[in-house]
């Protein structure tokens, strides 16, 4: 199958593209590495230095002749999604809609598409919570991915499209970037290792659903061949809270930072863990990484990569 992997070159998506090419796929990347980095690219993968934006995207759907796409590309910063809501817009909205009218115009069969489960759920009703959960976003990052979603319930219906939305929770793991909105793990480990403090935003016990980047780019995988137009939530179902984190990662860096709090960021969620029985029964999905053995993996990165 010849896959077109937006944003191949970024943290989620380059390991989906070493997953696809692994499984046996002819795999394309298009990226305009705003935050992905050419080192993360698969050798073996053919490379668009190119906007989804772009109205040149047409030129490569033309070219390529894909079988399916593979929807990572995206402004995921929430902070930025705040502060320049039509940035967020522009990129999630716009440019997906220039991807989507690519696939009716050249007759694409399959589309996965790369949504937040923390984001279009707000805050939680139940816990862990289901595909079911009242959706209620509370940040213009939440709102574009869930915009894009109800596009795919149009692009079915009107032309045929089959899609499958897959609602991550918090991805980590090697590649991810440790600096700016890059999630609590990468931003400890990065620090920790380098001898560095890291702080803790109030009291720490803010918990959320960590999920391994592999894990991930499994799912990714595994929805090639659904065709059922659905939605899944891809987590583990577990809740952690950034204290354990600091402590688990000290622990297997062997810093000797010390633990120290500092404010708390207004607006930040709770809680957030979801539930991915519906991908274990539908997809024949579920995480195999635990989190320790996850930090590890991710440690030892970061100490490669100085």
């Amino acid at each position: 199958m010849k896959i077109l992997v937006t944003g191949g070159a970024g943290f989620i998506g380059s390991h989906i593209v070493d997953t696809f090419i692994d499984a046996g796929h002819d795999v394309v990347v298009i990226d305009n590495l705003s935050t992905g980095r050419m080192e993360n690219l698969n050798t073996k993968a053919k490379f668009y230095l190119i906007d989804i934006r772009s109205r040149e995207v047409d030129r490569i759907f033309e070219i390529e002749k894909f079988d399916a796409i593979c929807h990572q590309a995206a402004q995921m910063d929430v902070r930025k999604s705040v502060a320049d809501p039509l940035f967020d817009a522009d990129v999630n909205v716009k440019g997906s809609l220039n991807i989507l009218q690519n696939c009716i115009k050249y007759d694409i069969k399959k589309f996965i598409f790369a949504s937040t489960g923390g984001a279009v759920y707000g805050e939680q009703e139940s816990y862990p919570c289901d595909e079911t959960h009242p959706l209620r976003p509370v940040s213009p990052y939440g709102i574009t991915k869930l915009t894009v979603e109800k596009y795919l319930f149009f692009y079915n219906i009107e032309y045929g499209l089959n899609y499958t939305i897959l609602r991550y929770s918090n991805v980590y793991g090697p590649r991810q970037n440790p600096f700016g909105e890059a999630g609590v793990i990468a931003i400890f480990a990065h620090k920790l290792l380098n001898n560095q403090q890291a702080v803790i935003n109030g009291d720490g016990k803010q918990t959320r659903d960590y999920i391994y980047v592999a894990d991930v780019a499994k799912a990714n995988l595994k929805a090639l061949n659904d065709k059922r137009n659905e939605i899944y939530n891809i987590g583990t179902g577990v809740e952690t809270d950034v204290n354990t984190i600091f402590k688990i990662i000290k622990e297997i860096s062997g810093s000797g930072v010390k633990e120290k709090h500092g404010r708390a960021l207004p607006g930040e969620q709770r809680r957030s863990v979801i539930s991915s029985k519906k991908a274990e029964k539908m997809l024949d999905w579920k995480a195999e990484v635990n989190f320790n053995e996850g930090i590890k993996r991710t440690i030892n990165f970061f100490k490669r990569n100085k």
